[in-house]
């Protein structure tokens, strides 16, 4: 550790002793404690304070509810208005009071059993300890001369993930391409659309920015369309494509052909599609090799966005859903949303990096360089992102694979499956309530079917809103979320907490029948008395 800090005396110029300093328009006498904050035995003490903290938060999870009953201002109230002037008594432990008694009531417990809302934040011990590790170690690797194992250790876990997920060799850095670990697949998206607009410009003049036409579906995550903002495309050139029912919300390439061809023939250039496997609302899987088919011909960059189910990848009898992906340009997955790995753990590969670096890269300036690195091809990762300081991500995935081994993330994920597949079950069992989209990965998007009797399609996405307000209400769970496509308003019951067993699918799926018994029997009395 770092030795005792010495503090210089501001009224006589000397350093202190035993590392005070007198405060500054204070009398000598009064001086003031200069910490070392770094101190071996501190940070041992208040690390394990954490980690018992942890362990009874997880623990006890169970008791806390999945969402809280909170209105906006409560924590605002509860703490006061500006920072302390000085470090409280044991300011520590009274920190981690507060965490407990003020803070933690007011969450949503993404780690919860009972989460089924949204996609999982997974979460793993050694996801936990390796952002510990990470944070311990505090490096800072934009170049490989920054820090050369970490830029390495980069290289080495994009490709070990890329391989454990069947993605073409081309993507990665043993065939000539490579990946990058990102925080999230915002920045995935962002990176990739610039790397393209700039290598379209190249070709066709920087002046006709204006012409440059980007593609997705109407189901595509909404961070496409402000990546593409941010990125100087015109709002009105993205071409959100409508998808219908029939095609379970899944980008047609008819329907792509079209809207490029028409592109072409008013002039435009098309420049850049996201195709995604696993859309936020639904799960619907875009066709990769069709599409790819219909953009080759207009040079347009093919980016794959599977945040969620790319994890899915790991195991083999999804990798269906890829075909045709050795066409692609790029391919990110979050690898926080189910492979354990915990927030932020976005892994990004491209066909072409050389294309990254011309578009992010920096002119190399003295203070980054290194007599070792020089005359070697070394990755320099400040150029494959749009920022210079990053994390060393690649610690915590390593971790990961290695404590888990590809086989342990394949059994974490068919768990997940196996239990939506159950949920699917007792759903389809249950005349009154109709499955709406296909299950492909661990989402089960359904709603009560439109009954005649009480106006039949016009009334059914009220008496739907109805039931997921009802069920979410219930103190103890559980906590789903809701998608609204083609016109019908459905429940989603993502399964994916690390927590979640199957008698918690069981006992949601209790409560939305009960809740949709008690909402059924409200409007059969209100539909009788008219």
């Amino acid at each position: 550790m770092a030795p005792p800090a010495q503090c210089l005396d501001t009224v006589t110029g000397a350093t202190g002793q035993n590392g005070t300093v007198p405060v500054i328009g204070h009398t000598p006498e009064k001086k003031m404690q200069c910490h070392n904050l770094l101190d071996a035995d501190e940070f041992r003490l208040q690390g394990h304070q954490v980690i018992d903290f942890i362990a009874e938060y997880y623990s006890g999870m169970g008791d806390h509810p999945v969402h809280p009953s909170v209105t906006p201002g409560f924590l605002r109230n509860l703490l006061p208005t500006e920072a302390p002037s000085h470090p409280e008594p044991d300011a520590f432990s009274s920190a981690l009071k507060d965490v407990r008694d003020i803070i933690l009531p007011g969450m949503t417990h993404w780690q919860s059993p009972r989460h089924f809302a949204h996609f999982p934040a997974s979460s793993s011990t050694v996801g936990a300890l390796g952002e510990a590790l990470t944070a311990g170690i505090n490096v800072v690797p934009f170049t490989w001369a920054a820090s050369p194992a970490a830029a390495e250790l980069e290289m080495v876990v994009v490709d070990w993930l890329g391989k454990a997920l069947h993605l073409p060799e081309s993507l990665l850095f043993a065939g000539g391409g490579g990946g990058t670990i990102l925080g999230t697949s915002c920045e995935a998206i962002l990176c990739t659309l610039v790397a393209a607009r700039d290598r379209k410009l190249a070709e066709i003049g920087e002046n006709r920015i204006c012409d440059l036409v980007v593609y997705c579906s109407d189901q595509t995550h909404f961070a496409f369309r402000k990546a593409a903002r941010i990125a100087g495309i015109q709002r009105d050139h993205c071409r959100a494509i409508h998808t219908c029912h029939g095609d379970m919300f899944a980008l047609s390439p008819t329907e792509l052909q079209a809207a490029m061809q028409a592109d072409v023939d008013a002039g435009l250039v098309p420049l850049f599609l996201c195709a995604t496997i696993g859309t936020t609302q639904t799960t619907a899987v875009d066709p990769i090799g069709e599409l790819c088919a219909v953009t080759a011909p207009h040079g347009v960059w093919v980016h794959v966005d599977a945040a969620y189910a790319g994890s899915a990848l790991v195991c083999p009898e999804f990798t269906y859903v890829i075909h045709g992906v050795e066409a692609v340009d790029s391919f990110s997955m979050n690898a926080h949303k189910w492979l354990l790995a915990n927030n932020d753990c976005c892994t990004m590969w491209v066909k072409k990096p050389s294309a990254l670096v011309a578009a992010l890269g920096t002119e190399q300036e003295y203070i980054l360089k290194d007599a070792a690195s020089e005359g070697h091809d070394v990755v320099d990762y400040k150029d494959w992102n749009m920022t210079l300081t990053r994390r060393f991500r690649a610690l915590k995935m390593w971790l990961v694979l290695r404590c888990y081994g590809i086989q342990g993330l394949r059994d974490h994920i068919r768990s997940h499956v196996r239990m939506a597949v159950a949920f699917e079950k007792m759903v389809r069992a249950d005349e009154r309530f109709e499955v709406v989209t296909d299950r492909t990965f661990a989402l089960v998007c359904f709603r009560l079917r439109p009954q005649d009797k009480f106006s039949g399609e016009k009334t059914a996405n009220d008496l739907n809103r109805g039931l997921l307000e009802e069920v979410n209400a219930v103190t103890s769970g559980p906590y789903m979320s809701a998608a609204n496509v083609g016109g019908m308003f459905m429940l989603r019951c993502a399964v994916g907490s690390t927590l979640t067993e199957e008698h918690h699918v069981d006992d949601a799926w209790k409560v939305v029948q009960d809740r949709a018994s008690a909402i059924l029997r409200k409007m059969e009395i209100i539909y009788s008395s008219r």
